[in-house]
């Protein structure tokens, strides 16, 4: 039985070590939206928020997070009585759209408190079976070719299975060529344009075919479904589906449309652990790959999202960077890394998330706090 009563919202910030840029803006400094989740056995457990600063990547924001979790999902958990964290999401689901990086804090926390309570490792309660990742490393936008292959090679000698190159007009083509030619063929390289492009870019963005990429990450708007089926039929490169996929639903129009061949999963982005689950197994019963991508995270959403991408149908390494890929210090211990070989232990030798939060440290990153407690209208044991 679980019975949340209390949640505690935190705002800190983390500089990043230097800026990472995109097709739709660049990050210097991260507001990064942590919860901690208290149970009514004192169990507790931390949980992260994704949402960015701006409307950029998605229509959610760090303050819109803010108060629809302070508002609407967190009265709804709050002193009710779930049977488990499997109950969550369709709590939060009943007659309240939208909001789903809102809705995916708390339910993800609801299952770290689960594993918490229960001594099981997260990656164990959620069902993931495997205990090494391979890892992948996004690189920003440069401002020559020159530059992108400087920091390619480097993340290709430290042993990333991945890389990921950011793309946009005007830094595409002429970037993955120099990336190709410099690292070879061997080397597993993607493009993500985070929706930068147009169908009338088609012959453009074909271009890319000559670079035998694993895949052009989400060129075309990320409600378009219908074009991206029309670009996937031009090019022989795989389309990723990133921002269009955030629902099932969403993900069985892809297949039966063919808007893309492989489907970046954010658990964030979905909703949570229930709904990044259902994903997982229909694109498996499909013959689609999976892959866990980033958010500029903390420790503590990194730990949701490697325990996500033990899932057998995550085929691809994800972007799980260790801690010292971003940050100077990161707010857990022991923080995340990657061994020679590119890859992340999946924690399974201790209950919960799977790392601790540096208390002190987010006390002094703290910027604003809120505490949400259970009500005296709504006692321990009471139903949803």
């Amino acid at each position: 039985m679980l019975v949340v009563d209390r949640i505690v919202l935190r705002e800190i910030r983390l500089a990043l070590k230097e800026p990472f840029r995109i097709s739709s803006g660049v990050v210097t400094e991260r507001r990064i939206f942590l919860l901690e989740l208290h149970d009514a056995s004192g169990a507790t457990t931390w949980a992260e928020c994704v949402a960015g600063e701006h409307p950029n990547y998605s229509a959610e924001t760090i303050d819109t997070a803010w108060d629809a979790i302070a508002r609407w999902v967190a009265p709804r958990v709050l002193g009710a009585r779930l049977d488990g964290p499997e109950s969550v999401h369709s709590l939060l689901e009943r007659d309240f759209r939208g909001h789903p990086m809102a809705k995916a804090a708390v339910e993800m926390g609801c299952w770290g408190l689960a594993a918490t309570i229960e001594g099981v490792p997260l990656a164990q309660r959620i069902g993931g079976t495997r205990t090494r990742i391979p890892t992948g490393i996004s690189l920003g936008i440069q401002k020559t070719p020159d530059a992108l292959v400087e920091r390619a090679r480097a993340a290709y000698a430290q042993g990333y299975r991945k890389i990921k190159l950011k793309i946009a007009p005007g830094s595409d083509v002429a970037f993955v060529r120099a990336v190709r030619e410099a690292l070879g063929a061997e080397v597993h390289l993607m493009a993500d344009a985070n929706s930068a492009y147009r169908l009338a870019d088609a012959d453009h963005l074909a271009q890319l075919d000559a670079f035998d990429l694993i895949m052009i990450e989400q060129p075309l708007g990320q409600d378009d479904l219908v074009r991206h089926a029309q670009l996937q039929r031009r090019l022989r490169t795989p389309i990723c589906l990133d921002e269009s996929i955030t629902s099932v639903d969403r993900a069985e129009d892809m297949i039966a449309l063919g808007s893309g061949k492989i489907v970046n999963i954010k658990p964030g982005r979905v909703g949570g652990f229930t709904v990044s689950r259902a994903i997982h197994d229909l694109c498996e019963r499909s013959g689609i790959p999976v892959w866990c991508g980033g958010m500029l995270e903390s420790g503590v959403g990194r730990a949701y999202n490697v325990a996500l991408a033990s899932f057998a149908n995550f085929k691809l390494p994800g972007d799980l960077s260790p801690s010292a890929r971003y940050w100077e210090r990161d707010v857990v211990i022991p923080e995340w890394t990657m061994d020679a070989e590119g890859m992340v232990t999946v924690p399974r030798s201790q209950p919960g998330i799977g790392v601790a939060v540096d208390v002190d440290r987010v006390d002094a990153l703290t910027v604003r706090t809120q505490t949400l407690a259970r009500t005296a209208a709504r006692p321990a044991g009471a139903a949803a």
